[in-house]
């Protein structure tokens, strides 16, 4: 399978910049995975779409304010740091530029000194283990001199930090938003409960090798990061309760289809668990526990709309972003949404 399988023409208009003021209000592209056919709503109409007995699985994680600038300690150069993967005590993976003159001993600071650290190791890829020191409570400093990781296709700054959160957010630790459940309102869960919708949470912190772009011609070839996921027996009894009387399992988003996948037995029942996975989803996949996707639309050649093109098939999937396109939704993260039914 090859990497050109998964391109498609995208007009550089038809990125979002910014999110709308409604969440709810983003467009709606219904996709049968059966048939190819295509039907366009507004997100709130998802409710017409969902069944008593059906499962939402939301993605609870939080985005922290992972991106750091501060200026080298000997000669004050600018340094930006992004904050990947929270490793023991205070030794974090982050990716940093300029790369080239971050060397092993190298030593910054953030906020005048608020924040320090020193770079330990050089790790593949490119990234780097660093030591991090401070006074207080790292959360509260980072919360103070951090600043969203927005994805690099957004130039626009981001007026509020709460709007690249979903309102069910939870468990800080992503270094990027699992963007499908931005267009849920708190309204709009309320009146999916009271249809009779269970609502399930898994917890998987997102990483940004979720957007790594594929470099590889032959996909197979690809080597997926891993992320920290878990999952509470309370919420994984909804999803089997669901599973035994016939209801449809619906992931909100790739990142909540992983995190199931990836625990999932062969009947699709899952229990709580945590732990890393590094799964890689494609066409030829067979999935054991998503029957149904809610999901924004993706960048060409990106592991996601692989994901995608895994439950819906490639050729109705590249047919939909077509129809997409022509009628000019909106794209990537602060988009509009897609539901495979």
């Amino acid at each position: 399978m090859k990497l050109k399988d998964f391109d498609f023409n995208l007009p550089e208009e038809l990125i979002a910049q910014d999110p709308l003021q409604d969440r709810a209000s983003s467009r709606l592209l219904v996709l049968n995975k059966e048939t190819g056919e295509v039907e366009h709503k507004i997100f709130k109409n998802i409710i017409d779409y969902l069944n008593e007995g059906d499962c939402l699985v939301l993605n609870n994680t939080r985005v922290i304010p992972a991106r750091l600038i501060g200026a080298r300690e000997k000669t004050h150069g600018k340094v930006e740091f992004l904050l990947l993967k929270r490793l023991q005590d205070d030794q974090w993976e982050v990716m940093v530029k300029p790369g080239r003159k971050a060397k092993i001993g190298d030593r910054v600071q953030f906020g005048d000194g608020l924040l320090k650290a020193e770079i330990l190791e050089v790790v593949e890829g490119g990234n780097r283990i660093v030591q991090f020191e401070y006074r207080g409570i790292f959360e509260q400093v980072l919360d103070e001199l951090g600043q969203m990781p927005l994805p690099p296709y957004i130039t626009h700054q981001l007026e509020d930090k709460e709007r690249y959160q979903t309102v069910y957010a939870k468990h800080s630790g992503s270094a990027a938003a699992p963007t499908a459940g931005l267009h849920f309102t708190n309204e709009l869960l309320e009146i999916l409960q009271e249809k009779g919708i269970k609502i399930a949470y898994v917890t998987l912190h997102v990483g940004l090798g979720t957007f790594r772009p594929v470099k590889v011609e032959n996909i197979l070839e690809h080597n997926m990061h891993s992320e920290y996921y878990f999952i509470e027996q309370q919420e994984a009894d909804k999803i089997n309760e669901t599973k035994r009387n016939g209801g449809r399992v619906i992931a909100v988003g790739t990142t909540s289809s992983r995190t199931i996948e990836s625990i999932a037995d062969k009947e699709g029942f899952v229990k709580e668990s945590h732990g890393w996975t590094d799964i890689f989803i494609y066409p030829g996949y067979q999935f054991k526990a998503v029957d149904c996707l809610i999901t924004n639309f993706h960048l060409p050649e990106s592991t996601l709309i692989m994901l995608v093109s895994a439950l819906a098939g490639r050729e109705n999937v590249l047919n939909a972003y077509e129809i997409a396109v022509k009628e000019k939704y909106r794209f990537f993260s602060f988009g509009d949404a897609m539901f495979i039914k």
